[in-house]
């Protein structure tokens, strides 16, 4: 499979779309007034500790203050567990074990914290809706082959390098620049496998001087201060994806095109000649169907091949996924058609989970199947397809009903979020009253005013509006 990053850039947004032979499977956007803080570390004060609820509020700074919950400050790291390193972003709830020295495994939040105390954090979870964003207390800095646990005594390799010769290696590596630094926690990225331990190492090197930085810092200023900020959307796509895969990246900037060049020759060089500046009629989204996905992205309803159907609909909570059959109307057996749809539809319905950034428990009411043979192949065209995603997830469960139910993780607000705003007029629901009943609600209206009105007639105006 090829992949290609186009990215169109301007002032104020940078939109960037990764395509699978050449078809959209991920969008990104970063606007410059409302840029992700997820990765940049803080120096925050308590406002608020609440023993119920075994966690904290603490001002960093943002609109609302930041969550932290008691297991982001003291769980401990599975030795067998990776964090999304792959993503370059550390994950919620097991970024890291104490200090060294620290045996409060189970200590109480109020035995750790108390209002007014300052605390260096990291964002792990970007603000939703009207919640804070997401903290921990230890950091995870990644870099292009490795990630810096600086608070941890750990070393992993990322679980996609199955080769058990190259862990082995790779283990070793990080054991010696572990001890090299003088403690730490370290994992190989999936990107590492097969390079020499000299690229870790300067790797180790720059993020170690990012550390001591960000700790100088820490003791220079009071809280909030932001420390140290995460990189822009294009260079963090670049450190965690650039690859052979990467057939070309495309920019519309002169600006963005010399900044991506300089970086692709700093981290591979042999693929600057895949880094090309856009110059065509069209705009760079329309020209390879990124505008297009884009709009379709923000429908409820998606048309497959066949004829068949899927319907996406979030809520606060969760996302439900239904599967129809539409004008699929099959040749032979009823089973078979079914069958048939449900595989159609579990590629797209994983491509519209990456292209919409969907996270959270996501539900995904597939046609009832009879035969177990035929629930069984879908599950695992499920689990094939969700290997192609670059964010974690889990499927949870399956009933004979059809329906199943997987995680995934979500750190920042889906494209529909992103891009969209609640109805003014239906207030979110996706709906509007009927003709019959705003009529109805109108005469009921007018009886209760009609005591104060003089005169015999009311005249009435109507102006329609209808959501989209």
């Amino acid at each position: 499979m090829t992949k290609d990053l186009i990215v169109s850039s301007t002032p104020q947004e940078t939109k960037v779309a990764l395509l699978d032979d050449g078809i959209v499977s991920e969008i990104f956007i970063e606007r410059e007034a409302h840029r992700g803080i997820v990765g940049n570390l803080y120096r925050g004060k308590v406002t608020r500790v609440l023993p119920g609820m075994q966690s904290a509020f603490v001002d960093i700074g943002q609109e609302r203050d930041a969550f932290l919950y008691v297991a982001d400050v003291i769980e401990e790291l599975d030795e067998n567990l990776l964090t999304p390193e792959e993503a370059g972003q550390p994950a919620v709830g097991t970024l890291g074990a104490a200090p060294a020295g620290n045996n409060h495994r189970n200590a109480a939040i109020e035995e750790m914290l108390e209002p007014g105390q300052e605390v260096l954090v990291q964002v792990v979870k970007e603000p939703l809706g009207q919640k804070g964003a997401r903290i921990t207390s230890h950091v995870s800095l990644p870099g292009r082959y490795l990630v810096f646990m600086p608070t941890v005594e750990h070393v992993g390799v990322s679980r996609k390098i199955t080769d058990d010769d190259e862990r082995r290696r790779l283990k070793t590596i990080l054991k010696e620049l572990r001890q090299q630094r003088g403690g730490g926690g370290l994992i190989a990225r999936t990107v590492g496998a097969g390079h020499t331990r000299e690229d870790f190492e300067r790797d180790m090197q720059y993020l170690s001087r990012t550390w001591d930085e960000v700790r100088a810092q820490s003791s220079r200023q009071g809280a909030p201060a932001l420390l140290h900020r995460e990189l822009s959307l294009v260079q963090r796509l670049l450190r965690d994806i650039l690859s052979d895969d990467i057939a070309n990246i495309r920019l519309d900037g002169e600006k963005e095109f010399q900044r991506t060049l300089d970086m692709v020759n700093v981290l591979q060089p042999e693929l600057a000649p895949r880094v090309r500046l856009y110059n065509g009629s069209q705009a760079i989204l329309e020209e390879f169907g990124v505008a297009g996905e884009l709009e379709r992205a923000l429908r409820s309803k998606v048309w497959l091949d066949s004829g068949g159907y899927i319907v996406i609909n979030q809520t606060e909570a969760l996302v439900a996924i239904d599967i129809n059959t539409g004008r699929f109307t099959g040749k032979k057996k009823l089973e078979e058609t079914i069958l048939k749809t449900n595989v159609e539809a579990v590629k797209e319905i994983v491509r519209q989970i990456r292209l919409r950034d969907l996270g959270g428990i996501i539900v995904v009411d597939f046609i009832d199947m009879e035969e177990r043979k035929s629930r069984q192949k879908v599950m695992a065209a499920l689990e094939q397809e969700l290997k192609k995603d670059r964010s974690p997830s889990k499927v949870l469960s399956v009933n004979e009903f059809g329906l199943v139910i997987l995680t995934r993780k979500r750190v920042r607000q889906s494209l529909e979020r992103t891009l969209c705003e609640p109805c003014p007029y239906c207030s979110g629901s996706g709906i509007v009253k009927s003709v019959t009943t705003v009529c109805s609600e109108i005469y009921d209206e007018v009886r209760k005013l009609a005591p104060h009105f003089s005169g015999n007639a009311v005249s009435l105006g109507c102006w329609a509006t209808r959501c989209s």
